[in-house]
Order: structure tokens, then sequence, then C-alpha cells
């Protein structure tokens, strides 16, 4: 398993480097196709944003579904541990979808399998702010912002795999996002599952 670990706005010190990869080594029980482990570090200079300033975001690429977990604190020990217990929590969940789809057990519910999902905890040495190139688990492009008063700050490009709506909510929930957009299964269509109260979910779908 690599483990790629780069900072945005921040410059990653070798001791930390050490440290992240001392914390990912228990994920590898879940998961033994894991490929590649990336690690993001950002810094928000925005000094009202103190308390949660520090962001780290971790991409697990293997043979099967890309897993994802991030959070901010105020220093990137307790971030990243905050990080790692998300990932912890959605590793055991794809591991158990495993087991169901081999018949151990009845399928549980994604409102049931979302419920009681961790929550960052606010948290050392020191991190000096610089830049790097970023990379992750699909094509992506970081742009400079422009004249206009919106802009597009980053674009990705993913591999898309026909499934149906109810894998559709299980990948949005091992990714940590409140959307996804993936290629239907069932009706051929470009659609977006994405989170709405409590644990409703809505579908979007394109007419083409």
């Amino acid at each position: 398993m690599d483990i790629v670990v780069k900072g945005r706005n921040v410059e990653v010190p070798d001791h930390y480097r050490v440290h992240v990869a001392e914390k990912l080594a228990k994920i590898e029980r879940y998961d033994h196709k894991l490929i590649r482990v990336d690690v993001e570090l950002f810094h928000e200079r925005n000094p009202r944003q103190a308390d949660h300033c520090q962001r780290v975001e971790i991409t697990c690429v293997s043979r099967g579904p890309v897993i994802r977990a991030e959070a901010c604190t105020n220093d990137f020990y307790s971030a990243l541990d905050a990080a790692i217990a998300k990932l912890d929590t959605r590793f055991r969940r794809a591991a158990d979808r495993r087991r169901v789809h081999r018949g151990r057990h009845a399928p549980i519910s994604v409102a049931a399998a979302t419920a009681g999902l961790p929550v960052a905890d606010l948290g050392e040495p020191t991190f000096s702010t610089g830049s790097s190139t970023t990379a992750t688990a699909v094509a992506e492009r970081d742009e400079e912002p422009d004249d206009q008063p919106w802009h597009i700050a980053r674009e990705k490009v993913h591999a898309a795999q026909p499934m149906t709506v109810d894998d559709a909510l299980f990948q949005m929930e091992l990714v940590g996002h409140d959307f996804y957009l993936f290629h239907n299964k069932e009706s051929g269509r470009p659609c977006v599952v994405y989170r709405r109260h409590a644990y409703d979910y809505g579908l979007i779908s394109l007419d083409i």
C-alpha cells in the first residue's frame, strides 16, 4: 500500500508523514487489496476559522470502492485522528456489505447504516505554510481565480460504472459527501442522489 502525503498552503514535515503511516497501518486489516492512500492537508488562513483551520482529507483507493474521509480541527494531529475514525466506520460498513452479498445476513437500510457517524473531536509539532501539487484517486485540476464574481475552484473526472440507486447511496456514504453523481443502471441516465433532512434522500435524473 502506497501512502502519499501532500499539503496545500502547508509544508508537511517528515515526522508527520511517519505519524500518518503508523496511524493508517491498521486500516489494511479491513481491505487487503488497498493500492494507495492519498492524505491531503489544507490550512485555512482566515483567522475567523482558527478552531477549524487545519483539514485532513484521506482517500483510499483499492480494487473495490473508493473510501474517503475528512475532518477539520485546530491542529493536524487531532484532524488526522478524527478522519481515521470516520474511515474505520466506513471500512467496517463496506466489509459488512460484502458479507451481506455472500448471504450471511439480511441487508440493512442505508439510513440504519449511516446512523451514529462519528463526529470530529477538537483536539504538535509545527507546520510551515507553503504549497505543493496535489494528487487524488481521480483526475483532478485546480483552477486559478479569474475576474468573474464566481469561479470553479476544482474540476474532477471520475470513471463511471453503471450502478443501482441503492449502490449509489452506499458509495455516497463511503466518501462522506452530501451528493453522488452516477450512471443509473436501470434507466441508463445520468443521476444524482443527495441527502435531504435527517435520513431522507433525493434523486435527480437527466432526461436526455
